[in-house]
């Protein structure tokens, strides 16, 4: 996408075309048994960069209790993967349906994805920015 941009600096005002790209973060919160099914079904689809974080928590699955050594106690923050990426927006769409179709057990507890919008992305090694630094 080309927006036609206007900016002022100590030298002067400037006018050009700026090209906007436009990219969004996924955070996918899964269950640890469906991580490598995810993983396959982003790399089908040309996704390789994302990073993935063991995490813990719960929501309306609440967690459960459990018996250890005749001591009843409550588990209730359970294990689950974080997989984060951004991505450009063409391949948005394709990569929530991999997701989806592949974490999704119908039990309660598959995760939540939240997706946010990225204004800009560099990368360290060669100052590649936008959609080039992904």
């Amino acid at each position: 996408m080309r927006g036609f941009v206007l900016w002022r600096t100590r030298a002067g005002t400037h006018c050009g075309v700026l090209e906007i790209i436009s990219m969004m973060k996924i955070e996918a919160i899964i269950q640890p048994s469906r991580f490598v099914s995810v993983k396959e079904a982003l790399h089908e689809i040309g996704i390789e960069g994302m990073t993935v974080t063991e995490v813990r928590g719960h929501g309306r699955q609440k967690g459960h209790t459990e018996i250890y050594r005749g001591r009843e106690y409550t588990v209730d923050l359970l294990p689950k993967m974080k997989v984060e990426m951004v991505l450009p927006d063409a391949l948005v769409e394709k990569a929530l349906a991999a997701i989806m179709k592949t974490a999704k057990t119908g039990m309660i507890g598959d995760g939540k994805i939240f997706l946010s919008k990225i204004d800009e992305a560099i990368r360290i090694r060669n100052d590649e920015r936008g959609e080039n630094a992904l």
